[in-house]
């Protein structure tokens, strides 16, 4: 009742104030069928109060997004389950979806006849045009009167997930040539025996078997250190995206950013759709769930979409390289490039000696903040074909396709020279 009470709305608070004015004032003018009018007026609040009080309502709710993950532009829908598992009728109930702003406008329902046994399937559409991961709800319940007088609210806990993931485009088919990694012939080789020179290790990680610990590997360099049982011959590929804050330049999504990973994006799903195994490597480092030794070949592109749904600008200026030191990865690597320095002169030619084949996107960063200073980065792509880069330049309007096909026919080229 105290909880009623409480949720008196503007209406129920006027109409309880000018019930006990009335009967205050007929008390003193001396008019006793004003009296009966304010006690009128005065008991109705209070008694839907009490029905709101005793009106004992339990919904349970179950939602489901479908699809989960989607393509920013594409819709989802949203399906909602509601079941009323009180004995008692309720009243009113006023229903509302939190969303996130990039998703829309908050859905609300009214509900009425809610009895034993009740329920209710609800769906809407979402729909996002920003790349991200998203939680639905949770959804806020509340109880109301005919009159309006009291409202009474509650809310639901539960959240359910979207990632949105960037627009890619189909890309033509181009020779890329130097993606073979591996050992042996077309069967699996196993390292079961051997030195510490002639077995491939690698780093522990959590999960591995303890069995295949190579302790005089873990002996000289001081930590534990694991055989790789099977070096399988299949091809591998390396996506690196500098999602730098100095290396991008306009905000939301009209930024370089946002054209840097939907490239990236591109040539991933491209790549992966040729049999590569493809992992995605930002400014930060290697992105965990796009590791090799985690996926087979014929994995599908969802978990490197996944991770580029959620990629965000890196405010230091720093790279990392601690994914360079593994030895053996090789394959072949596209870098999508934003702004380019003198500092980052050798990281880049690490990087290009650590692949066998090394291709880029740069973008031309000054197109997209036209208003700015130019940073002098529009002779990237010439400064990495001087060391080695097969390079090309990506600039606002420029169709995505044509310029993958661009970085084909420089292959084509090197190769005439050769």
């Amino acid at each position: 009742m105290r909880e009623a009470l409480v949720g008196l709305t503007t209406r129920g608070r006027v109409l309880l104030a000018a019930g006990i004015t009335t009967i205050v004032c007929a008390i003193i003018v001396g008019q006793t069928p004003l009296i009966r009018v304010g006690v009128l007026v005065t008991a109705l609040p209070l008694l839907t109060a009490l029905w709101i009080a005793r009106s004992r309502y339990h919904l349970a709710l179950t939602r489901t997004v479908s699809p989960q993950l989607v393509v920013a532009g594409q819709s989802a829908q949203v399906q909602l389950t509601l079941d009323n598992e009180a004995r008692t009728p309720t009243g009113v109930l006023l229903l509302e979806d939190r969303l996130p702003y990039a998703l829309g406008t908050r859905p609300r329902f009214v509900l009425e006849g809610i009895g034993h046994g009740w329920r209710r399937h609800v769906s809407y559409s979402v729909r996002s045009d920003v790349r991200g991961c998203y939680d639905i709800g949770p959804m806020s319940v509340r109880a109301s009167d005919p009159f309006g007088l009291i409202e009474v609210g509650r809310a639901f806990h539960t959240t359910t997930s979207l990632t949105v993931t960037p627009r890619t485009v189909p890309l033509p088919g181009i020779p890329l040539g130097g993606g073979w990694t591996g050992s042996g012939d077309n069967r699996p080789r196993a390292f079961s025996t051997g030195s510490a020179e002639d077995v491939t290790v690698r780093e522990y990680r959590r999960g591995d078997d303890l069995r295949r610990v190579h302790w005089r590997s873990s002996a000289r360099v001081g930590e534990l250190m694991v055989r790789r049982e099977e070096q399988p011959w299949q091809s591998r590929a390396t996506v690196f995206l500098d999602n730098r804050r100095v290396s991008h330049r306009g905000q939301g999504a009209a930024s370089s950013l946002e054209a840097a990973v939907s490239a990236a994006a591109s040539v991933a799903v491209h790549l992966t759709q040729r049999g590569y195994a493809v992992r995605l490597v930002t400014s930060s480092g290697e992105d965990p769930s796009t590791v090799w030794h985690a996926r087979s070949a014929n994995v599908n592109a969802a978990p490197l979409l996944e991770a580029l749904a959620v990629v965000a600008m890196q405010n230091s200026a720093a790279l990392d390289t601690t994914w360079l030191a593994e030895p053996g990865h090789g394959g072949l690597l596209v870098a999508v490039l934003g702004a380019v320095t003198s500092t980052d002169g050798p990281f880049l030619h690490r990087l290009q000696h650590h692949a066998s084949t090394s291709a880029a996107i740069a973008l031309d960063v000054d197109e997209w903040a036209p208003h700015l200073p130019r940073s002098g980065t529009g002779t990237t792509t010439q400064a990495l074909a001087a060391t080695g880069w097969r390079a090309v330049a990506l600039r606002p309007g420029d169709h995505l396709e044509a310029v993958w096909r661009d970085l084909g026919r420089l292959g084509n080229r090197a190769r005439v020279e050769t």
